[in-house]
């Protein structure tokens, strides 16, 4: 950023610089002369600048307890001390979003204005240098190039933290899966995939996260916001980083390559999570019972699953509980009739995915047939011989964790433990009684059916 004025300074590039590495232009007509030479955010007073300049400083040594942000001066943890506090006096009259301080809420109400508006998308922001840094975006403007591998991005914050890539030195470890990291503050994040810890929550909704920038994406689930349009298809994006991914798919671009089977990527997360294929690293552990996934979204699965009890989706017909929304839908084709799956050879249909591939076999001879190799029996199902076989070789593997008595399946091991448990997952839609077995629930619901009147149900 040069100054406004015509100055052989500015355009010859012979700027005075100070001891402090602070750009001064003491003719400047406007009333900000001081300018950070990393980030060009400009400042009335020098004194501003070098606390300014302190943001840039690799040293953080003031870190809260809460959620192990780090600051590098004291009064910056201080007020972010605040927004863990239960009490927040300060509301915004439009959006009802609340602050601990008027400060905070002052910088908010401009989101609300005109005050910092992109001229582009018609966003609005809270102050003049998200603005700026936004309008790059629509721009395609990146002026911080990375020295090693001439990466670009849009802020000075965005490069640093790129260039701890190249950082050889990691001497902090994660003691839970040995991931190791330049700064202690990278690895204090690792550390909430592992604890669960989750500071950050969304005021609309309540859903928490462990990092400040995952929530802020998140609230554009709420808004709606996608600011990041595609000129070749008009796809819009609530992120810039989906845009250049999705532009991959245009160019056919996969600049990220697996160095062991030469597979190619367009983003670096899926070779991250590929690369697991071939290392066969699970660093993502249940507490509960030790088992280990290869991905966070696996581990969320499991807990969910297995751990859980709650069952918030029940079905409009029976009663039935479920644990997710895709279950109820699945199970309702139970009652409706519905059949999603048809046959390409002939006309027939089927409520589920497995009775479509057992008629492929039977009926076309499309597939292939798995083969027990001690009494050659067959079968269509992997899991089906699975269980055969353990039944040859006299194994149950699944044992009651209250009980000695085991099974050849999980799905036996279920039923059995229902008899040490007082939870009825079954419950009448007429009259809300409840049942452990999905026997006992039909054969009560036929009952209370017919004594309400409907003796079709």
């Amino acid at each position: 950023m040069h100054c406004s004025v015509s100055c052989c300074a500015c355009y010859t590039g012979e700027v005075n610089t100070d001891s402090h590495g602070i750009t001064e232009h003491p003719h400047d007509d406007k009333t900000r002369p001081y300018v950070c030479t990393v980030c060009d955010k400009r400042f009335t007073r020098k004194e501003s600048l070098k606390r300014h300049k302190q943001i840039h400083s690799v040293e953080r040594s003031f870190v809260c307890t809460v959620c192990d942000k780090r600051f590098t001066r004291k009064d910056g943890l201080k007020l972010h001390k605040l927004t863990h506090t239960v009490q927040k006096l300060y509301s915004c009259s439009q959006c009802e979003k609340r602050f601990s301080t008027h400060h905070y809420l002052r910088q908010h109400m401009n989101v609300h204005s005109d005050k910092y508006k992109c001229t582009e998308c018609g966003k609005c922001f809270r102050c003049n240098e998200n603005l700026t840094v936004h309008r790059r975006n629509h721009a395609g403007e990146k002026p911080f190039e990375c020295s090693v591998c001439s990466k670009r991005f849009t802020t000075a914050g965005y490069l640093v933290v790129h260039s701890k890539i190249h950082s050889v030195e990691k001497p902090y470890k994660c003691h839970m899966c040995d991931k190791a990291f330049s700064h202690s503050r990278a690895l204090n994040t690792h550390m909430r995939v592992h604890t669960g810890v989750k500071p950050y929550k969304c005021h609309m909704c309540d859903k928490a996260f462990s990092q400040a920038g995952y929530l802020n994406i998140h609230i554009r689930v709420h808004t709606g916001d996608k600011p990041y349009k595609c000129h070749m298809c008009g796809k819009a994006f609530s992120q810039p980083g989906h845009l250049n991914t999705h532009m991959r798919l245009h160019m056919g671009d996969k600049p990220y390559k697996c160095r062991v089977c030469d597979k190619a990527f367009s983003e670096s997360g899926q070779l991250n999570s590929h690369m697991r294929v071939h290392t066969r690293e699970k660093p993502y552990k249940c507490h509960m019972c030790n088992k280990s996934f290869s991905h966070s979204s696996s581990l969320q699965v499991h807990k969910r699953h297995l751990h859980s009890n709650r069952r918030p989706y029940h079905c409009p017909y029976c009663g039935k509980l479920f644990k997710t929304n895709n279950k109820v839908k699945n199970h309702i084709r139970v009652h409706t009739g519905a059949k999603p799956y048809s046959c390409r050879h002939c006309s027939e249909r089927f409520t589920w995915r497995h009775q479509l591939k057992t008629h492929l076999l039977k009926s076309h001879n499309e597939g292939t047939w798995l083969t027990c190799h001690i009494c050659q029996k067959k079968f269509i199902h992997s899991v089906s011989l699975k269980v055969h076989v353990l039944w040859h070789e006299g194994v149950k593997p699944y044992v009651c964790s209250e009980c000695p008595k085991s099974f050849y399946t999980e799905g036996e091991m279920k039923s059995h433990q229902l008899v040490h448990s007082d939870y009825k997952q079954f419950c009448c839609f007429f009259c809300n009684k409840s049942f452990k077995r999905k026997q006992a629930v039909k054969a009560h619901f036929k009952v209370c059916s017919y004594i309400r009147g409907f003796p079709s149900v």
